[in-house]
């Protein structure tokens, strides 16, 4: 299911949304609208920020064209040990166990017995926010 991906209108578009910008997946940031000029249609600038790597990314499109968009799954998973800047989680729903790298805006939260948010697309997995605690 991860591996999915959709087209989405560029017009539909709104901050929040995920996007593949160069086959990363990317969470919209800004949209910016252009009005048509005299022989073209209205231009969409959208800047976005790489999920797994935090890179901003901008793409410029048509309004009526079409964007490719990733199937995002988000699941549970608690903490089962820390080790520097990694965290090695057990997922609650098919007790797999796993490594990520924990995010600079976690660091320092993230301990054993924590529950998270997992959020995957494109088979690759990231931590987004701690749901409950010890």
């Amino acid at each position: 299911m991860a591996d999915e991906i959709m087209h989405v209108s560029v017009g539909d578009l709104k901050s929040g949304r995920f996007i593949l910008i160069d086959g990363i997946p990317c969470k919209v940031v800004d949209i910016e609208t252009s009005a048509p000029g005299k022989h073209g249609s209205a231009k969409v600038r959208i800047t976005a920020i790489g999920m797994f790597d935090g890179s901003k990314k901008t793409l410029l499109k048509p309004s009526h064209s079409d964007v490719e968009a990733p199937v995002i799954a988000k699941t549970k998973a608690q903490v089962v040990s820390v080790s520097g800047n990694n965290a090695q989680l057990m997922d609650m729903e098919s007790y797999e166990t796993y490594d990520l790298e924990i995010p600079v805006e976690l660091r320092g939260q993230v301990k054993a017995g924590v529950e998270i948010e997992v959020i995957e697309a494109m088979s690759k997995k990231a931590m987004t926010r701690i749901v409950g605690g010890v």
